[in-house]
Parts: structure tokens; C-alpha cells; sequence
């Protein structure tokens, strides 16, 4: 089915009409807060719920931001607080990158499964496609012949990805120990 073109025009079921207030809340609280994220925007943003209920988002805090409309004619405060601040922005930003990283690792790692996953139906070397107890004395030779080497592939890329966590732990360490904050 897919996405469709919604006209804009008010929903005329109250149950209908509850549920989208809520999807469509959600949604514009997270660009809201993507938009404070990634810009280092200063959002506020009220709404009311069909029933009058009240539900804001602020970053940092629906209070600030609107003090902070409200006295925009006034010289803005500097204090050490706005120093923490940055600092715990440049951790957020960090881990956000660290995140960025480690979901582009996961996707090409899917897609590296779907193309092997492609590559092996494609090859037909499937030693298994009848059943175990079906194959000849020579097919099972040859099939434990392909287990064993498939065995010794595994150690060996076990023994890599062992030593690349392990170099990345120590270079992790040492960065951390290398961090005043910490």
C-alpha cells in the first residue's frame, strides 16, 4: 500500500482523531528534538490535545527557551553552568558520532550477510541438499572435509576480530585514562 497524500482537513471520528494527534506528536517532538540535536537549536514547543490536555517539549527546558523569548531584548547571562554545558554537548556529540558509526557498521554488515547470502544460493555448492542420512560414504567424507575447513576459516577470523577488540579496548583505555573528565 505506502504512503498516500492525506488532505489536510480535520479528522472527523474523536477516536480517529485522538489516535493521529498522537502519532503526529510524537513524530513533531522527535524533529524537534533532532533539530536541537544536530543544529544545537533551542526549541519549545506546546500543544493541546483534542480533549484540552496540555504536552510541551523543550530543549533544554520548555522554561528556558521561553524566558529566553520573553527577555530577548536583554543581554544574554554567561555563567559556568554554560561552560558544563558545552562540555557534556561535546560528550553528546561524541556518542551521537560513536552511534552514527557503529549503525553504518551494522547496515553494511547486513548487507555483506544478504550478498554472501545471494552468493552462496547462486553458487549451488549446497553439500546439503538432500539429507544427512540420504548422502553416500563419499558425500559425507566430503562433506566433513568441507566442515573442518570451514572450522579452521572460523578460528582464524575469531583469532582477528579478538585481536582487533582487543586493540581497540586498549586504544579505548588509554583514551579514557588520557581524559581529565574522567
Amino acid at each position: 500500500m505506502g504512503r498516500r497524500k492525506i488532505e489536510m482537513e480535520m479528522v472527523k471520528d474523536s477516536s480517529s482523531r485522538q489516535v493521529t494527534f498522537s502519532k503526529r506528536r510524537t513524530g513533531l517532538f522527535k524533529k524537534a528534538n533532532e533539530l536541537a540535536t544536530l543544529c544545537g537549536a533551542q526549541v519549545a514547543i506546546v500543544v493541546f490535545s483534542p480533549g484540552g490536555k496540555p504536552f510541551s517539549f523543550g530543549h533544554p527546558s520548555v522554561e528556558a527557551v521561553t524566558q529566553r523569548f520573553l527577555n530577548q531584548d536583554e543581554k544574554p547571562k554567561v555563567s559556568i553552568s554554560g561552560q558544563v554545558g558545552s562540555q557534556q554537548q561535546a560528550k553528546v556529540e561524541n556518542l551521537s558520532q560513536q552511534l552514527n558509526d557503529l549503525l553504518k557498521q551494522i547496515q553494511e554488515e547486513k548487507k555483506r550477510g544478504e550478498m554472501l547470502d545471494k552468493a552462496i544460493k547462486a553458487s549451488g555448492k549446497h553439500k546439503c541438499q538432500k539429507p544427512v542420512n540420504k548422502l553416500s560414504l563419499d558425500e559425507l567424507l566430503q562433506m566433513k572435509q568441507s566442515m573442518e575447513e570451514l572450522r579452521e576459516k572460523l578460528k582464524g577470523r575469531v583469532s582477528e576480530i579478538e585481536a582487533s577488540s582487543s586493540l581497540l579496548l586498549l586504544s579505548n583505555n588509554g583514551v579514557k585514562e588520557a581524559d581529565p573528565d574522567n
